[in-house]
């Protein structure tokens, strides 16, 4: 009885804190975006609950609808049935998704039966919508037909016309930076209690005591979310102290940009694997399959290993710089390279800008660890300490 006493207690003071905060102050929340998964996902839901919300923009992003509704039981069914089935056909696709993958080009099609495909995507919702087509990601006017369809659905969407033109991105192709779902983002910018700041035109100059401070106006504020970015891909380890051979640390292994065989070793790193590291196709496939097909890949290469009494692998520099090169190669024939992306490393300051992840295709990369494997793990030195050690 006693915790149910101390439980009551907290939870009577909790609300009359709740209480004394909406009478003293309305529910102010502010995020600061960039604007991308993150902020696009908690504003809608934000907004239904605070008295007052404003997303800072730094930059707009495009965002598909998610269309996410309960799962219908017979299709449900129908899928658990071949479920082992899709799932080894998704490890031979492109991004490791049974995504409705389209042959044809878009500039192929005339404007009306263009616009039908990219409304029945819309419709359907999610990421499929950059399968519209096969060259959105290569070609710019046929990207270009892909944004100006979105920006389209944004002044539909959004009622004030100013306020729908900065939540429209022109400053990169569409896909070039993650490409966004949401839950009625752009339609949360329709309601009263909702407001776009744009930290382009007026930049943050300090968080205060009372909220925050941009060069044209002091915001007070409840609550301040972050949703900022990430260091993508290289950042959690770089922020490791890990050593390779000769004292070498991995951030200044680096610091010109990420380089590795397959994504998976680092030379004059010995027996460190990077599960879905730069180099792979990582952000750019289904992280499930990736994390299977890496840790899987790994697991088989210990195994080979013990078998031949080997406990010492690293990444040979030749065949690191090889695979450095057709990653780099092979981005530089997309459109990705043309977005200040976290892909690029954009969003840090002071980050090498190169493109980290391989956009040569998810099944492409599964096939070339595969024919490693087999050849002897072709581009890795193995070896014995104890062998070693004998000498």
């Amino acid at each position: 009885m006693a915790n149910v006493r101390t439980s009551a207690r907290w939870g009577a003071r909790w609300r009359q804190n709740v209480q004394h905060r909406k009478r003293a102050s309305p529910n102010r929340i502010f995020i600061e975006a960039s604007t991308g998964s993150s902020g696009i996902q908690t504003a809608p839901v934000v907004a239904q609950q605070a008295a007052e919300l404003v997303v800072f923009q730094r930059t707009p992003n495009f965002s598909i609808p998610a269309r996410n509704e309960p799962m219908d039981p017979e299709r449900e069914q129908e899928w658990k049935a071949r479920y082992h089935e899709h799932r080894a056909n998704a490890r031979n696709t492109t991004a490791g998704i049974l995504y409705e993958y389209n042959d044809l080009k878009a500039l192929e099609h005339p404007e009306k039966d263009r616009h039908g495909v990219f409304e029945a995507r819309w419709e359907t919702g999610g990421v499929n919508f950059m399968r519209s087509f096969s060259d959105l990601m290569l070609d710019l006017d046929a990207n270009d037909t892909a944004a100006k369809f979105v920006r389209a659905k944004i002044a539909a969407t959004v009622r004030d016309p100013a306020v729908a033109a900065k939540l429209m991105p022109h400053d990169h192709p569409i896909g070039t930076k993650r490409i966004c779902i949401d839950s009625g983002y752009y339609d949360t910018f329709n309601r009263p209690n909702v407001r776009l700041g744009d930290i382009r035109d007026t930049p943050i100059e300090a968080i205060t005591p009372a909220g925050l401070r941009t060069t044209a106006e002091e915001f007070p504020l409840d609550c301040l979310i972050f949703a900022t970015g990430f260091d993508a891909m290289t950042g959690a380890l770089s922020r490791i102290a890990i050593t390779g051979s000769g004292g070498q640390r991995l951030a200044d292994a680096w610091a010109a940009g990420p380089r590795t065989y397959l994504g998976l070793m680092v030379a004059g790193f010995p027996n460190l694997f990077t599960i879905t590291g730069p180099g792979s196709p990582s952000t750019l496939a289904n992280m499930v399959v990736i994390i299977e097909q890496h840790v899987e890949w790994i697991a088989d290469c210990i195994a080979a290993m013990q078998a031949r009494g080997m406990d010492v692998i690293e990444a040979e520099t030749d065949a690191q710089d090889a695979w450095v090169q057709h990653v780099n190669e092979v981005a530089e024939r997309t459109l990705f390279v043309r977005a200040n992306s976290w892909y690029m490393g954009a969003n840090i300051p002071g980050k090498p800008r190169t493109f980290m992840p391989y956009v040569g295709g998810f099944g492409t990369y599964r096939k070339r660890c595969e024919e490693v494997a087999a050849s002897g793990y072709q581009g890795f030195r193995l070896s014995s300490r104890q062998a070693a050690a004998a000498d």
